[in-house]
């Protein structure tokens, strides 16, 4: 049972297990205010006396504790790999994070965080917006044609997660996974994620497709509608 609140139980466990560390920033649900009684703690971990990144998972008053624990220049390289996957997980979880400890370091470093989040993905070529079409539509084909009520729904999984993807790479907007799908889509425009969840909603209680389609349609459109005929990859 948790007797001790997120932050103090942080600080308790900074103060215990990483007292020798230059700096400590709490992130995750508990600071957002989404908070669930299955939240664990995130705790970004600055240490430059370590030569190695790590990630750890523990126990300690009652909190599930995640660590992911970096010297001064490691957590660079994961911030430049979520960036390139379109994901800032570690750039937003020190963007945003509450300082636990700080020896004179994250000013610097959550401004940087700050200024990527900012910034946004890198901009889609066309080459790789034609691309993402094909997929969509190859998805979406899937979707119309399956009879078969088990696989239609990891058919419409795909087809989210593809749909999500190219509406806020299309618009340089950073996308999500899991949870997230909803939370990036909702920072972009709250609308069209209420139009996303009802038509997806809509197939899962139903069966019904129509929803789905027209949403589909509607976001390729601007860029051309379904595409099949005449698509190539890799071959020149």
């Amino acid at each position: 049972m948790r007797k001790v609140n997120s932050v103090a139980a942080a600080k308790q466990f900074i103060n215990q297990k990483f007292s020798h560390c230059q700096g400590a920033i709490l992130a995750g649900s508990v600071v957002r205010g989404e908070e669930t009684a299955t939240s664990d703690l995130d705790i970004v971990i600055f240490d430059n006396n370590l030569n190695n990144s790590y990630r750890e998972s523990m126990i300690d008053n009652g909190w599930p504790i995640e660590i992911f624990v970096h010297n001064l220049s490691s957590y660079k390289y994961f911030i430049e790999m979520d960036c390139k996957a379109g994901k800032p997980s570690m750039a937003r979880m020190i963007s945003e994070g509450i300082t636990l400890k700080d020896e004179g370091i994250l000013l610097a470093i959550k401004k940087e965080a700050k200024e990527i989040l900012e910034k946004g993905p890198e901009k889609w070529s066309d080459e790789m917006i034609t691309q993402k079409r094909y997929f969509i539509t190859d998805a979406l084909d899937d979707f119309i044609g399956s009879t078969n009520r088990a696989e239609a729904i990891f058919i419409a999984n795909n087809l989210a997660e593809l749909v999500h993807e190219f509406v806020l790479r299309t618009n340089r907007q950073w996308i999500g996974s899991s949870k997230w799908i909803i939370r990036a889509l909702k920072q972009y425009d709250e609308k069209f994620t209420e139009e996303f969840i009802a038509a997806f909603n809509a197939f899962y209680e139903t069966g019904e497709k129509k929803k789905v389609i027209q949403l589909v349609d509607n976001v390729l459109q601007p860029y051309g509608g379904r595409l099949f005929e005449g698509f190539t990859l890799g071959k020149y």
